[in-house]
């Protein structure tokens, strides 16, 4: 394992920690108002509306790196059809 890898292991652990912390302290509930999506405010415990942006921020990042370019793996297809 280099240490590249260990490092980003060690970030999601962390960030997973910060997770259950805010989890376990923040069991108030809060409002969230978006009049163009939802037409009346939805009312949710602190902890959940938290980790649903968590969620929708780690998704949109995943798309966001993952890439949808040919660039990938077309070069060593590409090299074994010519062998």
């Amino acid at each position: 394992m280099n240490a590249r890898l260990i490092a980003k292991l060690v970030l999601l652990v962390v960030v997973l920690l910060l997770l259950v912390l805010v989890g376990m302290h923040n069991k108030e509930t809060v409002a969230f108002a978006l009049p163009p999506l939802t037409p009346r405010p939805v009312k949710l415990p602190a902890a959940l509306m938290y980790f649903a942006w968590f969620a929708v921020g780690l998704i949109t990042g995943a798309l966001l790196i993952a890439g949808v370019g040919k660039s990938g793996g077309g070069g060593s297809a590409g090299s074994s059809k010519a062998k």
